[in-house]
């Protein structure tokens, strides 16, 4: 059967087109607010979204004191919650306070913070009402009967008993990619969770903007996000000022090692803040993808740490 050219052009030209409307790159941003260094602490740190607010904490260089910024995502009103513990704008409860997440529990709101500390505050647990937070307790985080810190945490269910989150395991090495869950009880404020090691995610040979990057797996890795309607893990990684977020499918179900989703994973450099645009955590809410970032033109530039989102994104 004879098949003529103008047909063989049109179907290569439709799977271009097709190829070409499943890529999705997000590789320019709005800035929503930056944010201030109080009490001295000027590194950004952990990151949370919720419905019309968005959440940040900052920690000092030795990671002893560590604040919280609430932001208005409609006109980037940007504010310190107090401690309601001891009525400073600090705590020193955190350590790195390297990712949270949001949940609400009994009609009431809370922050879940992974500190990347072991024992009974690997997980702590704070509540929160506008601008004010108190600590209601932690949790000693363990796998296989060893003590675990975390470095990402983000929650992917719940029910009348138990918050589900995904871990990132904080190990002290680079080789580390292992993505774990746990099931934390609805009303309890500390005590023991078991986690399990779920799935391993490869990140050496994700394709990034459709393209390989030379020792991606060097990248320095940060919290994690996680997209409930599409159930996508979102990965940052960072080198000097260039920023990556990976994208793996099927996160609550995944299993074995799973590979980045080719056509959503995408980098964002910045020629603005050449010597650091670092993406610590990411979140998505209101069909926004939101992520705040330490911002550096210089070594010593600590005034322009971030809260922005993706232009174009789309879910």
């Amino acid at each position: 059967m004879k098949i003529s050219k103008f047909l063989v052009i049109s179907l290569i030209l439709a799977m271009l087109l097709s190829i070409t409307a499943t890529a999705a790159y997000y590789n320019t941003y709005s800035t929503v607010a930056t944010i201030p260094n109080e009490n001295g602490c000027n590194r950004a740190q952990g990151f949370a979204v919720g419905s019309s607010y968005v959440y940040t904490a900052k920690c000092n260089d030795d990671e002893s004191k560590q604040v919280i910024y609430r932001t208005k995502m409609s006109d980037g009103t940007i504010t310190i919650m107090t401690n309601g513990d001891t009525s400073s704008t600090y705590t020193t409860s955190l350590g790195h306070a390297n990712d949270m997440d949001t949940c609400t529990i009994d009609g009431k709101y809370h922050l879940f913070v992974a500190t990347m500390k072991t024992g009974s505050e690997s997980l702590v647990k704070l509540q929160y009402s506008g601008n004010t937070y108190t600590q209601l307790g932690g949790y000693t985080l363990k796998c296989n009967g060893e003590n675990i810190a975390i470095s990402g945490v983000k929650k992917y269910a719940k029910d009348e008993n138990y918050v589900y989150f995904l871990f990132f395991v904080y190990d002290g090495t680079e080789d580390s990619v292992g993505v774990y869950r746990g099931q934390v009880p609805m009303t309890a404020n500390s005590g023991t969770v078991n986690i399990t090691h779920s799935f391993d995610i490869d990140i050496a040979s994700a394709l990034v903007n459709g393209s390989a990057v030379s020792k991606l797996e060097n990248f320095t890795r940060q919290g994690i996000g996680y997209i409930a309607s599409t159930d996508q893990l979102l990965v940052p990684l960072t080198n000097d000022n260039v920023s990556i977020i990976l994208v793996y499918d099927n996160a609550s179900t995944a299993a074995g090692t799973v590979m980045a989703n080719p056509d959503l994973s995408f980098r964002i450099t910045s020629s603005s803040y050449p010597y650091l645009f670092e993406i610590e955590g990411c979140d998505e809410t209101n069909g926004k993808l939101y992520f705040n970032c330490n911002r550096k033109t210089n070594s010593s530039d600590i005034s322009n740490d971030a809260i922005c989102y993706f232009k174009n994104f789309t879910i």
